[in-house]
């Protein structure tokens, strides 16, 4: 027997336990590692709704997986934020396919600015939807969700250099849309 199997961390005996049908393993998991898998997932996904989506998630991946956990010896915690991870970039693509725009609450009393702010949303909407559907996914992952260039490569499996052109293309597309709609 491998000496590190010998030498199993509290976590990857729980995870044993999970692999084995214990419940109660599965919740002191939880309870010990909601916040880290939480804070990582919030700070991927900029939402809190979905980060909560997505912990929720991690764990059920966690009862599921728990079998396929091969124990090294060391704290599982990057194991478990690796789940996060794939669960929040598969999160970021689906929502990044369709092209929505946060409602904004405006002041009911000024009817003027609540005219804008929808005006302002559909023009956006209408020029969004004059890019290609992998400039649209590229700029919103980059100037909604935040990304970097580099994460969009990543995340969309193209090179870098594809992502930047396809990015300052898709700029120059809307910059001209938008100086022909004003």
């Amino acid at each position: 027997m491998d000496e590190a199997m010998t030498h199993l961390t509290p976590d990857e005996e729980r995870i044993l336990k999970i692999a084995n049908g214990d419940r109660d393993a599965l919740s002191t998991m939880y309870l010990q590692h909601k916040g880290a898998v939480f804070g990582f997932a919030l700070s991927m996904l900029h939402d809190r709704e979905r980060a909560e989506d997505v912990m929720q998630e991690t764990f059920i991946q966690l009862w599921n997986s728990a079998a396929s956990y091969i124990p090294r010896g060391k704290e599982p915690l990057s194991w478990l934020l690796g789940i996060t991870k794939n669960l929040a970039l598969r999160r970021l693509r689906t929502d990044s396919l369709s092209v929505s725009i946060p409602e904004e609450h405006s002041d009911p009393a000024d009817p003027l600015d609540h005219y804008l702010a929808v005006e302002n949303k559909l023009i956006l909407r209408a020029v969004l939807t004059k890019l290609s559907e992998e400039e649209q996914q590229i700029v919103l992952l980059h100037a909604v969700s935040g990304l970097k260039h580099r994460e969009i490569a990543d995340l969309l499996e193209m090179p870098l250099s594809t992502v930047l052109n396809k990015y300052r293309r898709a700029l120059q597309k809307l910059k001209k849309l938008l100086g022909e709609s004003i």
